[in-house]
């Protein structure tokens, strides 16, 4: 390979669908953050709140594997404005809902944006690594939690003070997001029309076995790391407002430093993943996780914020190591493989916010944390992931977008 197919990594592009994703997911928080209103002013089950967010999960995780594939054979560069449009809508229906079915209603339109965007920006995000997969994921991912972290406090400094009503004003946040997300479409069409060598490994894949069995290893520890994720970003709200006895401004800032946490989390994640091997980066942040689980129902305030934002960033410094190992697991199939570890993170979130909020209206919400402590034992699982840099050479150039 030539010198000048070495590539370094294109940071104003990442730059540019990191920020989209910041703007993506502080919209979509913004929903999470406001059930408190939802549920006072509907009079709304923590049954019923967990339906909204399986309204919104379920309908991402089910287009976003369909989506990805579409895309990995006919890229859409403008699909990623067209998705955020989407959004916008779904918000717009949000601010005006006053009933549960079109709060249903607008919370699935969320999810359908949500769709649309993610398979398509991790494959930008690829395309604009340089060889640096790992780093580009975390790049691209930690806009998503910074939004997701955001979205609390405009919540808590907005939509409460001012009412439902105001989700309107936030959704000019799309309309930003939808013209960058038209340079960054302008980009990823010029991508296009360029020559795209691709880089061969030296060593053959692993058997079709060996890659089923590695990928339910990491259905079951997605299982854990997002089922465990949903009891704190659907409920935290309400487990510390009835376990320590503070207001929802308190636990809203509760909510912003987990959030906060997981950001930080995702960040250093891919890098690591690139440096030292992405298996051992999953290993240690899922089951390193468990002490802090099981302590966290048993402890007071102040000790409880600094165990949550623990929590969260160990957390989260797993995903962009599996999105990446899963890429690296199955070649040629970004969007694909995107899809459908988004739509599982969407899917299992809204599942286990589902299934949680059933439990805490029959045995109470302190029940939930006290269960879910457990669930990060699941991470025992990693040791049978095979370290796939004794299977590949690492590639130096972008995956193209065609394949």
């Amino acid at each position: 390979m030539t010198s000048h197919s070495i590539q370094q990594p294109r940071f104003r592009v990442l730059g540019a669908i990191s920020f989209s994703h910041l703007l993506n997911d502080t919209m979509q928080s913004l929903m999470v953050a406001i059930y408190p209103l939802f549920k006072s002013g509907l009079h709304l089950s923590f049954a019923q709140i967990g339906l909204i967010t399986l309204a919104f999960q379920f309908t991402s995780s089910l287009l976003q594997p369909l989506v990805g594939a579409y895309t990995d054979r006919r890229p859409q560069p403008f699909s990623l404005a067209a998705g955020m449009g989407c959004t916008l809508a779904g918000l717009l229906a949000l601010s005006i809902a006053d009933s549960f079915p079109m709060v249903l209603m607008a919370a699935a339109m969320v999810g359908t944006g949500s769709a649309v965007f993610h398979p398509e920006a991790s494959r930008v995000a690829r395309m604009a690594s340089g060889g640096r997969y790992g780093l580009a994921q975390s790049i691209f991912q930690v806009g998503g939690n910074a939004g997701a972290a955001i979205g609390p406090l405009l919540a808590a400094l907005v939509v409460l003070p001012h009412g439902q009503g105001s989700l309107a004003f936030m959704s000019l946040i799309a309309l930003v997001a939808m013209l960058v997300l038209i340079g960054v479409g302008l980009w990823y069409r010029h991508q296009q029309r360029q020559p795209r060598p691709v880089s061969k490994s030296t060593h053959d894949p692993l058997p079709k076995g060996k890659v089923r069995t590695t990928l339910g290893v990491l259905l079951a520890l997605m299982f854990s790391k997002f089922f465990y994720s949903a009891s704190l970003s659907s409920f935290l709200i309400f487990y510390l407002m009835e376990h320590y006895g503070i207001g929802v401004r308190d636990a809203q800032f509760h909510l912003f430093l987990y959030l906060f946490a997981i950001a930080a989390g995702t960040l250093l994640g891919g890098p690591i993943g690139d440096r030292i091997g992405r298996r051992q980066v999953i290993w240690a942040s899922i089951l390193g996780v468990a002490p802090f689980t099981l302590m966290l129902p048993y402890v007071g305030l102040g000790t409880s914020a600094v165990l949550v934002m623990i929590i969260g960033f160990m957390l989260a410094s797993a995903f962009p190591a599996m999105v990446v190992y899963a890429q690296e697991l199955i070649p040629g199939r970004v969007g694909a493989i995107s899809g459908l570890f988004f739509g599982l993170a969407f899917g299992l979130a809204g599942v286990g916010a589902s299934v949680l909020g059933l439990v805490a209206d029959h045995w109470g919400i302190e029940t939930v944390y006290q269960i879910c402590a457990f669930l990060p034992l699941i991470g025992l699982l990693a040791v049978f992931l095979p370290d796939l840099r004794l299977n590949r050479e690492p590639m130096v150039m972008p995956e193209p977008a065609r394949v």
